[in-house]
């Protein structure tokens, strides 16, 4: 069974918005030469890859809600240029909506037990693109969805 890991998206006002931040970083590395590939640096260094990496996803928190989903392909501990031990969970690059679930803020990243994450949202799902993000999350909000 898989093991997810949650994560804050800072920075990020939407699904679109983080979409929109992937492409252009991958853009930005085709343009220099490098590897075109989407990762996230983080400070801690998770201790269960075998379990993240066997079909685990990244869960981003987007508002305060968990929004959407990256599978992790990878984890590559490093040494950043202080000293500090550090790491990128390598993503693919496409990014999947789930079903919105509220968040409390936290700091760095959560282990989530496959049974406990949110389910992705499917092509005609109640949810799913009928309307924007932006006026389901006040919808959710008021109670009326």
């Amino acid at each position: 069974m898989p093991l997810h890991l949650l994560k804050l998206c800072v920075g990020a006002t939407s699904v679109a918005d983080l979409e929109d931040w992937i492409k252009q970083r991958l853009a930005a590395r085709k343009a220099a030469g490098e590897p075109v590939e989407q990762w996230h640096t983080t400070r801690m260094v998770p201790t269960r890859v075998p379990e993240l990496t066997d079909g685990g996803s990244l869960y981003w928190v987007i508002k305060g809600e968990v929004a959407c989903r990256q599978a992790l392909l990878d984890v590559r501990p490093f040494t950043d240029a202080d000293g500090i031990r550090r790491c990128h969970l390598v993503l693919d690059p496409k990014v999947i909506k789930v079903a919105p679930r509220p968040s409390r803020p936290f700091q760095g990243w959560r282990y989530l037990k496959a049974n406990e994450a949110p389910v992705d949202l499917g092509a005609g799902t109640v949810g799913g693109d009928a309307l924007p993000e932006h006026m389901e999350r006040e919808l959710r909000t008021l109670g009326l969805l």
